[in-house]
């Protein structure tokens, strides 16, 4: 699976002179706004029947257009735009199907709700610290939790290892526990910039 945008912030730099960093029509908003539009019609797919290999055919090629419209970004230049649109679009995507498949009786609330938690708690973090005009780059850790995340999802609906329930919840569990330590990461860095920008004097 391709590895979400919970990486490091983005530059912006319009390296394609078409798209400057205020463009909304761009070929990686194109992709992203896809991904968040169909995502509710996997969802459904989900909840319908929760190990079909239409349901983990679809669910690949959504994953994998994140890594697609993160191509297209560093080579046409990233948007304040996309870097607003792709994590909602990361975060339906993946939460909706992680609680679709809670709906299914394919996992069981708790896992999935940690890491509901902690993605919002991020979220709204992120958003504080933008106000504050920062902007911390998340770890390599973060890229590796979504991965693991999408591998769960892949495995719950993966018709061949529809039988192994432990397989997948195992996997998920994983995922519980890399979020939890790469959103203590995040707080800590976050929390780190803060401080150190407190106490740069104020200009004259």
């Amino acid at each position: 699976m391709a590895p979400t945008s919970d990486s490091r912030e983005p530059r912006l730099v319009p390296i394609d002179e078409r798209y400057g960093p205020g463009a909304l029509l761009t070929p990686a908003n194109v992709i992203t706004v896809l991904r968040l539009v169909l995502s509710p019609l996997l969802l459904v797919m989900i909840v319908e029947d929760p190990s079909s290999w239409a349901a983990f055919a679809f669910w690949t090629m959504l994953a994998c257009t994140d890594g697609i419209d993160g191509y297209l970004a560093r080579r046409h230049g990233t948007t304040r735009s996309g870097a607003f649109l792709d994590p909602l679009a990361d975060k339906v995507l993946v939460l909706g199907a992680l609680f679709a498949l809670v709906a299914a009786e394919r996992f069981w609330v708790v896992p999935v709700a940690i890491i509901a938690a902690r993605e919002v708690a991020i979220s709204v973090f992120r958003t504080h610290l933008g106000r504050q005009g920062l902007a911390v780059p998340a770890r390599t850790l973060g890229k590796v939790k979504t991965v693991v995340q999408e591998t769960a999802v892949a495995l719950a609906l993966l018709p061949l290892t529809a039988d192994a329930d432990v397989v997948a919840a195992g996997v998920l569990w994983v995922a519980v526990v890399l979020t939890v330590v790469s959103g203590a990461q995040y707080l800590l860095d976050g929390r780190s910039a803060a401080t150190t920008m407190a106490r740069r004097p104020a200009p004259a």
